[in-house]
C-alpha cells in the first residue's frame, strides 16, 4: 500500500447537502434515496454542521413503526430543526490530508464520516466505508 495517499482519491465528490432552513422530512428522503448516512450542513457552501441517519433515528419512532408509516415521523420532525439535531462542532479535513491522517481521526472519534473541505468549502465527505472500500481495492 503507498504511503501518502490523499483522500481526494476515495472521497465522494457528488456531494448531498443540507442547509438550516431544511426540514428534518427533506433530510429522511435523502438519506433514503440516496443511501446514505451522513450529510453535511452548509451555510453557502460553508460547513455548519453534520446531520447522520441515526441522529435521526434518535429523535423518531422510525424504527419502531412500518416502513410505510409515515404519520408519527412526521410529527416527530416537525417538532424539531435541523440545527437542534445536527452535530455542530464539526472535524473537517482537506483534500490534502492523508488515509492514513482520515484513518486515524476516525478511528479515534465516534463519528464515521468526514466534511472535505478546501478554502473554507466544501468540497466532497469521506466515509469508513470508502476507507473500506480502498483498502479492500489494495488486497
Amino acid at each position: 500500500m503507498e504511503k501518502g495517499v490523499s483522500i481526494s482519491t476515495v472521497m465522494s465528490t457528488n456531494i448531498i447537502a443540507l442547509n438550516r432552513a431544511d426540514d428534518l422530512e427533506r433530510a429522511e428522503l435523502l438519506f433514503k434515496r440516496h443511501k446514505i448516512r451522513h450529510i453535511p450542513v452548509v451555510n453557502e457552501g460553508v460547513v455548519i454542521g453534520m446531520l447522520s441517519y441515526t441522529d435521526l433515528l434518535r429523535i423518531s419512532f422510525a424504527d419502531a413503526v412500518d416502513e410505510t408509516e409515515t404519520e408519527i415521523e412526521s410529527l416527530v420532525y416537525n417538532m424539531f430543526t435541523i440545527d437542534q439535531v445536527m452535530v455542530k462542532n464539526v472535524v473537517t479535513i482537506t483534500s490534502n490530508s492523508t488515509i492514513k491522517e482520515v484513518a486515524e481521526i476516525l478511528a479515534k472519534n465516534e463519528f464515521h464520516a468526514l466534511p472535505v473541505v478546501d478554502n473554507g468549502r466544501l468540497v466532497g465527505i469521506v466515509t469508513t466505508t470508502d476507507l473500506i472500500n480502498y483498502l479492500l481495492k489494495q488486497l
